[in-house]
Formats: structure tokens, sequence, C-alpha cells
């Protein structure tokens, strides 16, 4: 985690440049996350510490419907951690519960583009229009993943969950600014999957099995679903509402 007494850490990026407002509940997509964090620290952080024997074992246990193999979510759970990092201000994406919520968007609707036109012809796509590729998101992620393992041992002879934060940087950022060779999509259009779905993660109701705790909207001060505020809405103080998901509705 970034000393937040020494340098910017990414999260003050968001906080400064006014990014961090309310819109990023909904989950959009922001960009200059990677790459942004000037101390290069590890990025292996509590609760999600490759190292750690008991946070991996729960990592890779709880709960997971699309990857079948341990090491893949590993990769995907560093990787949104340093797009999303604990810092000062609250958990980071493992803490939030981030990649859980992937794994499970990955395995419906979204990962399988269900409910989207998928037949040809394809072309590459301009930067200002959608979806362009023939693969699914779910083949996406996976190549992607492959990737950045792939990268990790040929540029430093590691794993990418053994690797230092920095070095995940070095390597999201390729990915980022199109450097990297994928089949059937650019690596460009693959790394703003992955960030979108990360704030998505982080930000989303956590029926979805993201924002553990309702902590993402905590640290934004969003109140969630409210059955009400008629009983605040007149009142000139800023109010401070504790936040409730849509499940606490269904009692």
């Amino acid at each position: 985690m970034d000393n937040p007494k020494k340098g910017t850490s990414r999260r003050d990026f968001l906080k400064t440049s006014g990014i961090a407002a309310g819109a990023l509940v909904g989950g959009g997509v922001i960009g200059g996350l990677v790459g942004y964090n000037t101390k290069g620290g590890n990025g292996k952080l509590k609760g999600g510490q490759s190292g750690d024997p008991a946070s991996k074992h729960e990592m890779q246990t709880r709960g997971l419907m699309f990857f079948q193999n341990p090491e893949e979510f590993n990769v995907l759970s560093q990787a949104t951690e340093r797009l999303f990092p604990e810092d000062e201000l609250g958990p980071g994406a493992i803490g939030l519960g981030v990649p859980y919520f992937i794994d499970n968007q990955l395995a419906g609707n979204y990962g399988s583009n269900a409910k989207e036109y998928m037949q040809g012809p394809f072309f590459a796509g301009e930067a200002t229009q959608g979806y362009q590729s023939r693969l699914t998101r779910a083949e996406i992620f996976r190549q992607g993943i492959a990737l950045m393992d792939q990268e990790a041992n040929k540029r430093f002879d590691k794993n990418f969950t053994d690797i230092e934060g920095g070095q995940m940087d070095e390597i999201l950022t390729d990915f980022q600014k199109n450097k990297i060779d994928m089949k059937g999509v650019s690596s460009e259009f693959f790394f703003k999957l992955l960030r979108q779905a990360t704030l998505e993660g982080a930000y989303a109701d956590p029926i979805y099995n993201g924002n553990a705790n309702m902590e993402g909207w905590k640290m934004k001060g969003f109140p969630g679903h409210q059955m009400a505020y008629i009983n605040v809405i007149e009142d000139e103080k800023f109010q401070v509402i504790e936040p409730k998901s849509i499940s606490s509705m269904q009692h």
C-alpha cells in the first residue's frame, strides 16, 4: 500500500482529479490508473497476498463460478488490485471482492455475450465504436490473463503473482497502450474491459458479490438503495446516511 506521507497514491489521483465523484458509483470507465503509483510497491496487499497461504486458500475456494484454475483467478486478483489498490481510505479490489464479482459475471450473460449480436462480418473497430470482436468476454479475459502471466515469465522469469507491483504496472500499461499481441481482439480493448469490470465490482450492489460490506459506497458517501429520503429531503445540512443494499429490501 502506498504510504500517504510519501508521494501520490492512485486513489489520491482519483480524488484530486474529480474522477472520484458520484459518476463512478455507476461503474463508469476512467483512464490513467495504471502507472500512477509513484512508489512502485509490490501490490500484494492484506487479504490478497500471494505469499499468504490462508488468504490464497480463501481466494481459491470462495464460490468461484467461472475460473476452474486457481492460478488464473490469482492473476486476475492481483491485476485488479493494481487498478484499484488498498490505501488509507479503505480496501482495494481484493478486499472489496472484485475478483469474485468478475468471476460471477464471466460465468453469466456478460461473459457469454448472450444478449448481444455476435455474428460476422468482423472488422477491427474504431476507438469510438462498441464491441467488435468475434470472441466473447469470457474468451477475452481468459486470453488476457494467460498473456499477463506469459509476459511476466518472459520479462522477469516469474509468474505474474510473484513479481513486484511496479512490474505488474509495466505489463498492464503495455496492455493499455496496445503493445501486447492478442488474437481476435486488441490488448487495449481487453484492458478497458478489465478496468471497467474492476470499477463496477468495486461500486456495484453487494448482491452481485462485489463491493463487500458496501465499503466501496462508504468510501464515496453513497447511500445505496434507500426506500425514501422524505425525512431528510428538506434538511439543508449534508446527510450522512448508512448505505443499504438491494438485499435489505427483500426482507
